[in-house]
């Protein structure tokens, strides 16, 4: 079951740059910063409320953020809903006809589990779930 709006990834050509803008606009700096090297992203992470905002911005050609600001302008990326069992919320979308692009959860930024579903299925919108990583 899909329990909150977890956070907004934004995809950005320049995270130093957009970090800046977010931290005027938020009224206040990041919280957290990490590279992942499995996507080839780094992030910057805003909490707003009890939701966050991500930045995402490539690290390398291949990375999906650079394929996805090729063809499209900065901006929203895809919506994150947190979820108490990831694996369980996999199988029940599938169950629905949602296509997922992971069979599995993999690590994600912010010590969460992920999964994200195709926009072909949700209405051209790229959901991430996430579960955070208990210790």
């Amino acid at each position: 079951m899909l329990t909150n709006l977890e956070h907004l990834g934004l995809a950005v050509h320049d995270l130093k740059a957009a970090t800046e803008l977010y931290t005027k606009l938020l009224g206040a700096g990041p919280y957290k910063t990490e590279h992942v090297a499995s996507e080839a992203v780094d992030t910057v992470f805003f909490q707003v409320g009890g939701s966050k905002i991500e930045l995402l911005a490539g690290t390398s050609p291949d990375s999906a953020i650079t394929k996805y600001l090729a063809k499209k302008p900065e901006g929203i990326h895809h919506v994150a809903f947190e979820v108490d069992d990831i694996r369980a919320e996999m199988e029940r979308l599938k169950g629905e006809g949602f296509i997922l692009l992971n069979e599995e959860p993999k690590r994600g930024a912010d010590n969460k589990l992920v999964c994200f579903v195709h926009p072909k299925s949700a209405g051209g919108v790229l959901v991430e779930l996430c579960q955070e990583v208990k210790p």
